[in-house]
């Protein structure tokens, strides 16, 4: 729900900015929540047409929905592995300005 393009558009439904939102797949739009964002869309008028209406069996969809599960899940594991490589690389880098500063002072003396 924190993705940008989606608080937009819930915005512009919400000021009546928008009639109709036409997306090819139903979890394009949002992988999680989809009947929220139908209900909000229909309080402001809006029509949310999906083009593939494909009919999906019980088992398809819920092996779907675990595989985005594991997808997101993944990747949020896999941001919080980079920030923390992030920081690390930050606080060596740091650390290396520090300790030229600190030869550079005592070199002076």
């Amino acid at each position: 729900y924190k993705k940008k393009g989606l608080q937009e558009l819930i915005r512009q439904i919400s000021q009546n900015q928008v009639e109709k939102v036409v997306v090819l797949y139903k979890d394009r739009l949002l992988r999680f929540g989809f009947e929220l964002i139908e209900y909000i869309a229909s309080l402001y008028n809006c029509e949310i047409e999906i083009i593939d209406n494909t009919e999906k069996s019980e088992q398809q969809e819920l092996v779907e929905d675990l595989v985005q599960i594991i997808t997101v899940f993944s990747c949020k594991l896999q941001g919080k592995r980079a920030n923390k490589a992030k920081k690390l690389i930050r606080e060596l880098i740091q650390e290396e300005a520090d300790g030229k500063s600190h030869k550079s002072n005592v070199d002076t003396k």
